[in-house]
């Protein structure tokens, strides 16, 4: 069985797959990461993010992989595990760019339908999930919320973390981002079909989570 759960950022995809996985007995593939340790990647080289066929080469070049041993599946880069280093609004800048170049999204589809032969049981989350890379899934959901909201919600993260944060300025970064997530021309972010879409502006995450688990439960048992 293979569950997508996509949406833009900020509307808690990862929290949310990760403790469904947790519930229903399976494996969790957190694809936002493996375009965040690109962007690291990237960064460490000094590459320019406006330079899609260096982007490309880096790609193909390094090695993203995961220690499934781990809960969540440490993301490891070239097996350096550099989960602690992704969230930072550096990375995340970066991977908002490297994530548009239709050579790496060719590579991280490619290596994540290879994910999901090798696991079977299968809760993950990104862009494109339910949409390009596994369009045949059993359960597919779209989370949204508000800009504003999805704004309040990474500037707690950033903060508990140390990171000065202006909302304002984070709120236009995630507005764009939605603009080149749902314009870029390889799969581009769109609600897949027949998925059920879940608006998270005025619920939490565990209500969240509540939804879905209770649909899968529910419909596995008719």
């Amino acid at each position: 069985m293979v569950i997508t759960i996509d949406g833009p950022a900020g509307t808690g995809k990862s929290t949310v797959a990760l403790e469904v996985a947790r519930r229903l007995g399976m494996d969790f593939l957190d694809t936002g990461a493996m375009y965040r340790a690109l962007g690291l990647e990237c960064i460490r080289r000094d590459v320019s993010l406006t330079d899609e066929n260096e982007i490309a080469y880096i790609a193909r070049l390094c090695k993203t992989s995961f220690d499934w041993s781990k809960t969540p599946p440490a993301v490891l880069l070239n097996g350096e595990a550099v989960g602690h280093l992704l969230r930072s609004g550096e990375v995340t800048r970066a991977a908002s760019f490297v994530a548009v170049v239709p050579a790496v999204r060719e590579i991280m589809v490619h290596q994540q339908r290879q994910i999901g032969r090798e696991h079977g049981n299968l809760v993950t989350e990104g862009r494109d999930q339910g949409s390009v890379v596994f369009p045949d899934a059993e359960f597919k959901f779209f989370l949204t919320a508000t800009a504003a909201e999805r704004a309040k919600r990474r500037a707690a993260q950033l903060r508990s973390r140390g990171e000065v944060v202006d909302l304002l300025q984070l709120q236009q970064q995630i507005e764009s981002r939605d603009y080149r997530d749902a314009n870029r021309p390889v799969a581009p972010l769109s609600c897949p079909k027949n998925a059920i879409s879940i608006d998270t502006t005025r619920l939490n995450e565990l209500q969240v989570v509540e939804q879905i688990v209770l649909h899968v439960k529910m419909t596995a048992a008719t």
